[in-house]
This record gives C-alpha cells, sequence and structure tokens, in this order.
C-alpha cells in the first residue's frame, strides 16, 4: 500500500513538473526610438533696491 502512494506521488510530481510555464526574453527586431519633442521656457524675475535699480539704468554697460 506504501509503495503504491509513493508511486501515485512520483507520477504526479513528474505530470505537474511538465506544467511549468516557459518565459522567453527576446529583444525587439527594431531599435527602440524615443521621440522627445520638449518646449522649455523659462521666467526669471529678480528683485533688487532702489539703488542697485538706478545703477543699472545709469551704466548700462555693467551687462
Amino acid at each position: 500500500m506504501k509503495i503504491t502512494i509513493a508511486m501515485l506521488g512520483l507520477l504526479a510530481t513528474t505530470l505537474l513538473s511538465g506544467c511549468t510555464p516557459r518565459i522567453e526574453v527576446a529583444a525587439p527586431k527594431e531599435p527602440i526610438t524615443i521621440n522627445m519633442n520638449v518646449k522649455i521656457e523659462h521666467e526669471i524675475h529678480i528683485k533688487v533696491d532702489k539703488d542697485v535699480e538706478n545703477l543699472l539704468k545709469s551704466r548700462s554697460d555693467l551687462f
């Protein structure tokens, strides 16, 4: 009786091991392209003292 149970267990294990999923990893045939059309806009606000503002207005050759 024990041999029959052992044989059934071995048979079940053998049958279930044949049902393992197969995973395949393959590279694509054509290259991967990433299209990045990005528009970046900046806006910078600077707050200065009145003395510095007057200096910048009077001496435009600084910058």
